[in-house]
């Protein structure tokens, strides 16, 4: 369904720091924990894209429900969540942007108000390597809606990057660097409706 927005979300490793060199497996609980105190965070982002070409650009994640994703040239494209929409935008169309239900994408697993990874048949993979913790997680009343794999690392706990599946089997992996978690972002940035005012313009 959106290969834009599985491009977007799956590349996303929050880089916010070295990786410790050892740490024993997080929890659900733990991660739950984490991902519910992040209100917000912004940084930029490296994509790998499903056909293995790469975007760079910034994001904005205020919880809940809303996340941003802005392309550098030459994509210059955006996509953001708001309201329970996400909408894409390409520059390259007359027609307005693209727009799908957040809660039929994978992102809203973990932008939603309260995570709850120990939740009945949510969790599909939770494996340690000794350094990080991957958590793969899906809707369990839509699985078809695809999944998001997380990696974290502990002490303290941080999410270093997620892939994104969507529901037609393309990943993506978004990089994140520089991010700095806290701190007011403007709803604005996640307003559909006023963005698409100034795409018009």
């Amino acid at each position: 369904m959106i290969k834009r927005l599985s491009s977007l979300a799956l590349a996303a490793a929050l880089t916010f720091g070295p990786l410790p060199a050892m740490a024993q497996q997080l929890s659900l609980a733990q991660i739950s924990q984490y991902l519910n105190g992040l209100q917000t965070a912004q940084g930029g982002f490296t994509q790998i894209n499903a056909d293995g070409t790469l975007s760079t650009g910034q994001i904005y994640i205020k919880r809940p429900g809303r996340i941003r994703f802005e392309y550098n040239a030459p994509d210059n494209s955006l996509v953001m969540a708001g309201g329970g929409q996400v909408a894409i935008f390409d520059p390259r169309s007359n027609n307005g942007p693209d727009r799908y239900p957040l809660n039929q994408t994978p992102l809203k697993i973990i932008l939603e108000r309260n995570v709850d990874f120990g939740a009945a048949r949510m969790v599909t993979g939770h494996t340690s390597d000794g350094t990080t913790t991957t958590v793969t997680a899906q809707d369990p009343e839509h699985p078809e809606y695809g999944n998001i794999q997380m990696v974290f690392t502990a002490n303290p706990v941080e999410l270093r990057q997620w892939i994104v599946t969507d529901d037609v089997g393309n990943q993506t992996t978004v990089i994140l660097n520089d991010m700095v978690a806290g701190g007011a972002i403007g709803e604005i940035k996640f307003n559909i409706t006023a963005e698409m005012a100034n795409w018009n313009k």
